[in-house]
This record gives C-alpha cells, sequence and structure tokens, in this order.
C-alpha cells in the first residue's frame, strides 16, 4: 500500500506505506519519517550503518538522514511528510518533538511500543489510513491533526524510555535544547562552550546532564552532527573537500581532513569514492 495526499498549491504531502509499498522513488526526496516495525526484527541501514530493530519499535528520522527503503521488508507502517505540509521547527511549540524525536543524532531514538500503547498507535494509523482516502476540503487539515497526535504521543514515551528517572525535565530540555542549537549552528560553532553560552550554562553543568542521562558527551553530539553534513556533501554533491571544508566551518581544508578521518577513519575522498560504488 502506498496513499499520498498532496496540496500542489503548497507542493505539502504525506506519504502512508505498508509492507506491500514500492519505495524506490522516494529514496532521494527531503521526507520527515516515522516508522512503526509491527513484525519480526528487522535491519535498516541509515546512513552506510545497519539498525536492528524488533517488533513494534518505532523510529523517526530527519530529510538528512537516508534509510535504504528498499531494504525495508515484513510488516511495518511508514509515514512519511515534508516541511510544507508540516514543519517541526515553526511549530514546536505545539508538540516539541525537535531535538527529541527528530534531529541529526548518532543515538537514533528507538522507541518501544508496549501491550498498552500498541492498540492506541495501532488505532490512530488506521484513522490516517481512512483520512488519506477522504476526499474533501478540510483533509489536509484532518491529516495534520492527526499527525500532529502522532507525533505527541511518541514525544511523551521517548521522554520516558530515553532518559532515566533520576533525570528531570528541566535536564531533558536541557539537552533537547542544546541540540536544537546544534542543529541551528554547527556550521559556525563547533565546541561546547559556545553552545553553554547560549543556554546560560558552564560547559561543565552541560556535560554533567548528559553524563547522568547517559548519553555521549556533548562534544560528540557536535561532532558527529559535523560529520553527518559532510557525509552528505561528499555523496550528494560534486563540491570538492576544501568548499565543503569551509561550509562547516574550517579555516583550512588540511584541518577538514583530519577531522573527518579522526571521525570515520577515512579521508574525505576515499569516502567519496566509496559511496560512488
Amino acid at each position: 500500500m502506498i496513499k499520498t495526499y498532496r496540496d500542489t498549491e503548497l507542493d505539502s504531502r504525506i506519504i502512508l506505506a505498508d509492507r506491500e509499498a514500492d519505495l524506490h522513488r522516494f529514496k532521494e526526496q527531503d521526507f520527515f519519517k516515522i516508522l512503526w516495525n509491527r513484525g519480526e526484527m528487522m535491519h535498516l541501514n541509515i546512513d552506510g550503518e545497519e539498525l536492528p530493530m524488533e517488533q513494534d519499535q518505532m523510529i523517526c528520522l530527519t530529510p538528512i538522514q537516508n534509510p535504504d527503503l528498499s531494504s525495508l521488508s515484513g510488516d511495518y507502517f511508514l509515514l512519511m511528510f515534508n516541511r510544507e505540509f508540516y514543519c517541526i521547527h515553526e511549530n514546536d511549540h505545539e508538540v516539541s518533538c525537535e531535538g527529541l524525536l527528530f534531529w541529526g543524532s548518532s543515538e537514533l531514538p528507538v522507541i518501544q511500543l508496549d501491550e498498552e500503547q500498541k492498540p492506541k498507535f495501532e488505532s490512530l494509523c488506521q484513522i490516517l489510513v481512512d483520512e488519506i482516502e477522504t476526499k474533501d476540503r478540510i483533509q489536509g487539515e484532518m491529516l495534520r491533526m492527526l499527525l500532529k497526535r502522532l507525533i505527541i504521543k511518541g514525544t511523551r514515551l521517548a521522554r520516558k524510555q530515553l532518559f532515566p528517572e533520576s533525570v528531570g525535565n528541566k535536564q531533558t530540555e536541557l539537552i533537547r535544547q542544546f541540540n536544537i542549537l546544534v542543529e541551528k549552528h554547527f556550521r559556525e560553532y563547533h565546541q561546547v562552550r559556545d553552545y553553554a553560552e547560549m543556554l546560560y550554562k558552564a560547559p561543565k553543568t552541560l556535560s554533567n546532564v548528559f553524563a547522568d542521562a547517559g548519553h555521549k558527551t556533548p562534544l560528540e553530539m557536535i561532532h558527529y552532527r559535523i560529520t553527518l553534513e559532510a557525509k552528505r556533501q561528499l555523496k550528494k554533491t560534486d563540491k570538492f573537500a576544501k568548499e565543503i571544508a569551509f561550509e562547516l566551518g574550517f579555516e583550512e581544508a588540511a584541518h577538514f581532513s583530519r577531522f573527518f578521518k579522526k571521525e570515520t577513519g577515512i579521508s574525505p575522498l576515499q569516502y567519496r569514492n566509496r559511496a560512488e560504488i
């Protein structure tokens, strides 16, 4: 099944797909994605790294994260939407999911649906399918409302599952705001102290909060986001390493090359050559 709603004036789209779907044509398109594995264990390749997904686990991906959708198999439910349909950044006040569910993290949030939550998500997904088949003038708003409800439910579960009970709401929100700032400024600012200043916190405070949450360090998060963008540019553009280095805030191409090799184990040129194979 592939079902699509599209507003041609705004070019806004939302797409629902399941195990019967042929997803090859969506490979290079910039969609936010919510994937629920409803069947047995599956292995999803995301930017060259394999993610095992157990039954009833759910992940959320941003347009910068590139899953191999052709590798999807078994029983799953996939929802995709573009920024024109619903912008999570502009509407963060409604759903508070940016930097928590949707962000360019090395620690991809994986949510487990338990026996209590599973029927609720089943019902919501079925209503989405019903609405995408209902053609009328309020169809778009109905689908947006249901999408927001799905995201809010996922965000609530993420807050419970991704952080220990000892980490309070203030610490969770601090981590979320840090992630949002990294997404916005990673090209300009590469040091933890820059983000600590924006958050009116000491760098040590940030590091302690991340440690208490069991997350990677703030610096590792910054480095991962820079590396992810570098990989995207090397794979999808013909830009020279020097151009990419400048766009990512490196004064010298050599500094960028050393950074990239330290993070990935190979040079930018080697990565590009492998990506072309």
